[in-house]
């Protein structure tokens, strides 16, 4: 009698705590919620209001690459790189096809200036024919290359992402800088004048412009250029080193 009684006791307990339990399909539901809550925190740069939710999802389904993908995003964001490897590595184990978590993985990879670990994923990201914004791995590649000292591999991918987007600013400097490099200071004004037409708040490809505009002797036009930067930027690392530009200006 007493077996029985214990037996339909926990039959009881179990049939209680199944149904305080949430069901597969709602621990996805409330996976999802806690991601796209997080991914909005990560709009706003809110990083570790981000993180908190984001954790919270990878408790409920620790198998969403999209979860580990926007894990990797977060904690690149907060510059731990080797936790960000690691989720961008889950993320693209469970979805090999994922260009964009592999883009990501090699963006970490330049940031750590290891330029040979990061074009094989960003190769891998542009491989997917499906990539709906290939121009972001070209232009990566650009960087890679141009640190690398291949210009004309760099010069090759920026151009790649320009017929991708013709109005990305950001391959339209690195064509500049790629210019700068071998010394074709026409070209560099070119590309870095076309950057700041469409963007004309970027105050790095501005200061770019002045550095190749004083390269060329063209001293007005670099002086204007470095004062903009300041203007735009009055407190930054870069209107320092623009001030530091008019002050080699200004020597006879």
């Amino acid at each position: 009698m007493n077996w029985l009684c214990s037996c339909f006791f926990i039959c009881i307990v179990f049939s209680v705590v199944s149904a305080c339990a949430p069901s597969l399909t709602e621990r996805k539901q409330q996976a999802e919620s806690a991601r796209t809550l997080g991914e909005g925190y990560l709009g706003e740069r809110n990083v570790s209001g981000a993180l908190a939710q984001l954790l919270e999802a990878e408790k409920l389904d620790g198998k969403d690459p999209l979860t580990q993908y926007d894990l990797g995003l977060a904690y690149f964001a907060k510059e731990e790189f080797n936790v960000a490897i690691l989720h961008l590595e889950k993320a693209l184990a469970l979805k090999p096809d994922y260009s964009e978590a592999a883009n990501a993985m090699g963006t970490v990879y330049l940031r750590l200036e290891q330029w040979d670990a990061a074009i094989p994923f960003l190769e891998k990201a542009i491989a997917n024919l499906l990539y709906a914004t290939p121009h972001y791995a070209l232009n990566n590649l650009g960087d890679a290359y141009r640190e690398k000292k291949e210009y004309g591999r760099a010069i090759e991918f920026y151009r790649k992402a320009l017929r991708e987007d013709p109005v990305f600013v950001e391959a339209h400097r690195g064509l500049g800088l790629t210019y700068m490099a071998i010394g074709d200071y026409g070209a560099a004004v070119s590309s870095l004048e076309t950057a700041l037409q469409f963007a004309p708040d970027f105050p790095a490809a501005r200061f770019d412009l002045g550095i190749a505009y004083a390269a060329m002797y063209e001293r007005e036009k670099a002086i204007d250029a470095f004062k903009k930067v300041i203007a735009q930027e009055p407190g930054s690392s870069l209107a320092d080193s623009a001030r530091d530009e008019l002050k080699k200006l200004d020597k006879p």
